[in-house]
């Protein structure tokens, strides 16, 4: 199916519990109680699913891009077994710290580099994250934004918005 809108979404608080600090592997990695039926739902309404995440904690030195790849793995797999796909994860592994770059979120690199890449059309597309940097990097790219409660309840976040998206 030629999916030409997508639901763009932070990863920690809003897919996986947040600690607070990082999730650093895999064994630190869980799933919010309604995460996956949420995410089942945008896929059945027909949205492309891209995460979008800051993860500075490479950059500080605290964990490693293969281990942030190893939970995106396993996030992708999960969802294969729930009837759904995720198309990709985009992760900044910068932090200004240590390095600058343009693509760690309220930057909208990430975002954009999905429109083009899957040829989505922004006024059709939503980003769900629990900071305010989720929903300014959604606005810098024409993407509507919505700020959701860290460690929240995405699927009435997605219930309460979906009947209010373009078509």
């Amino acid at each position: 199916m030629e999916r030409k809108k997508a639901v763009f979404l932070d990863r920690d608080g809003v897919i996986n519990h947040d600690p607070g600090d990082y999730t650093l592997n895999l064994s630190e990695f869980h799933i919010l109680p309604t995460a996956f039926e949420a995410m089942k739902s945008m896929w059945d309404a027909g949205y492309l699913l891209v995460i979008i995440t800051n993860q500075a904690c490479i950059a500080k030195g605290k964990t490693t891009v293969e281990a942030v790849e190893e939970i995106h793995s396993f996030l992708g797999d999960e969802a294969q077994k729930m009837g759904f796909e995720i198309a990709e994860c985009y992760y900044c592994p910068h932090h200004p710290d240590f390095s600058q770059c343009l693509c760690r979120k309220p930057g909208s690199l990430l975002v954009e580099k999905a429109l083009g890449r899957f040829d989505l059309d922004a006024k059709k597309c939503v980003m769900i994250g629990d900071k305010d940097r989720d929903v300014q990097c959604a606005e810098g790219a024409g993407v509507r934004g919505v700020k959701m409660d860290v460690n929240g309840d995405l699927l009435s976040v997605w219930n309460s918005i979906y009947p209010t998206l373009s078509v």
